[in-house]
């Protein structure tokens, strides 16, 4: 049996995971503060969902879903996104019936059949935010905001927020065609030459580099924006730059799923390589009406957490661990003392102290030598003479003093509430 984690996925062990909880945290304290509040979707869904909401012409769907018969035949697959199911359980749910604009966040795992590289994983983490059920540009304007917000929180530098419009129905028709006439006449890959009649724009989204040099010569969806696109694009850009928001305009920015429409944006980081782009996303007006539903003009973005958290790495800005050890009890002793200690430690933990011990009865050196690894702030030293007199040893781990406490005083003394006692050797 080959006891590794499969190809293209990771385990994130400790301290790693307590970065990641710290991460997950001060982001979500972020979308409380603008009134998002959370949903949690399947990890699977009916295939057809991605391919009328993603689009047939995706990589996403032509090459990288994890998609099987489930055992009453039906075609499923792992969510590779996070945005169509959130619509689907808008819609399933009528949430459309609840006072509007309605504000979604998520965290989870999402799949996706890629090579592995640097901060992309076949299973990677993504958080997201949804807003549903209105179309001005003021709700761009919060949602790219909101973004900038989370590298802010972190003391991240080193991005750029590229911005584009991709137009509507009425509009994308006529650039698409001039897409179409530019793309005939030159050398594209394989790939390509069957997009060109279906779907003229993933093009602009191809990865391969002989098309990608074609980018900049190929016509610009913003010359073919409608009335109304336009005025909604050049409001996003007004709202932005009121709140000293840098971007550029990156006439080659489409994004890689179907149902954008209007404002499409994505922050780049220097630090990530040729993977750029750390968070994504834009508009999706029409996406509702696709799966069946009312109109519901959607906006939103998605951000990869394992290259936000690998972007922090190489920027120094890791993670705190959520919260580290209050207390580590070293109990020396027999069978009675260590009953005492898992009391105590019960206790401690009672009145909100994050504590631990050692359980597996190694010697006092040892134990103070964990104690250390932990980082905790105080260490209590229990024994058969401290169970006799009712008095602990209390260490602070940070100044290297210790305290004889009363058993009783020992809570309000870690808390700063009683730090009175004799000083003792330490």
């Amino acid at each position: 049996m080959n006891l590794r984690a499969p190809r293209g996925t990771r385990d994130i062990l400790p301290p790693s995971s307590d970065a990641w909880n710290n991460v997950e945290k001060r982001i979500k304290d972020i979308y409380f503060k603008a009134n998002f509040r959370e949903i949690r979707t399947p990890l699977f869904e009916e295939t057809e969902l991605f391919v009328r909401g993603v689009g047939g012409t995706t990589d996403i769907v032509e090459k990288e879903m994890y998609t099987f018969n489930d055992k009453g035949g039906r075609s499923i697959t792992l969510r590779p996104e996070g945005t169509a199911p959130v619509v689907r359980a808008y819609l399933e749910h009528k949430l459309y019936g609840q006072p509007q604009p309605f504000k979604l966040f998520y965290f989870g795992p999402m799949f996706r059949y890629e090579r592995p590289q640097a901060g992309r994983y076949r299973q990677h983490y993504q958080t997201g935010v949804e807003v549903l059920g209105g179309d001005a540009p003021l709700i761009d304007a919060e949602v790219i905001n909101l973004g900038i917000d989370i590298l802010k929180e972190f003391g991240l530098e080193n991005y750029q927020l590229h911005l584009n419009s991709i137009g509507c129905r009425e509009c994308r028709p006529k650039f698409e065609e001039e897409l179409r006439k530019f793309f005939r006449k030159e050398t594209i890959c394989p790939d390509c030459t069957d997009r060109i009649e279906r779907n003229p724009l993933r093009i602009l989204d191809c990865k391969n580099s002989t098309c990608g040099e074609l980018k900049n010569r190929a016509p610009r969806i913003i010359d073919y924006l409608c009335g109304d696109c336009s005025s909604h694009f050049q409001e996003v850009q007004n709202l932005l730059q009121m709140m000293d928001i840098d971007f550029v305009i990156d006439s080659s920015l489409v994004r890689g799923l179907d149902y954008y429409t209007r404002t499409a944006f994505e922050i780049k980081s220097s630090e990530l390589g040729a993977q750029d782009t750390i968070l994504g996303g834009g508009r999706y007006d029409g996406l509702a009406e696709e799966l069946g539903g009312p109109r519901a003009p959607g906006m939103g973005f998605g951000l990869g957490l394992d290259r936000f958290i690998l972007m922090m790495e190489k920027s120094n800005k890791q993670g705190n661990i959520e919260r580290p050890l209050d207390v580590y009890l070293i109990s020396i002793g027999d069978q009675e003392v260590q009953q005492a200690g898992w009391k105590l430690l019960c206790d401690l933990r009672a009145a909100d102290l994050a504590a631990d011990m050692d359980f597996l009865s190694r010697s006092p050196k040892n134990q103070m030598k964990t104690a250390n690894r932990t980082g905790c702030r105080f260490s209590i030293i229990i024994g058969s003479r401290e169970l006799e007199t009712g008095v602990v040893q209390l260490k602070d781990m940070e100044q290297g003093t210790q305290l004889e406490v009363k058993i009783t005083e020992i809570i309000p003394a870690i808390k700063g509430e009683n730090r009175g006692g004799q000083e003792s050797c330490s």
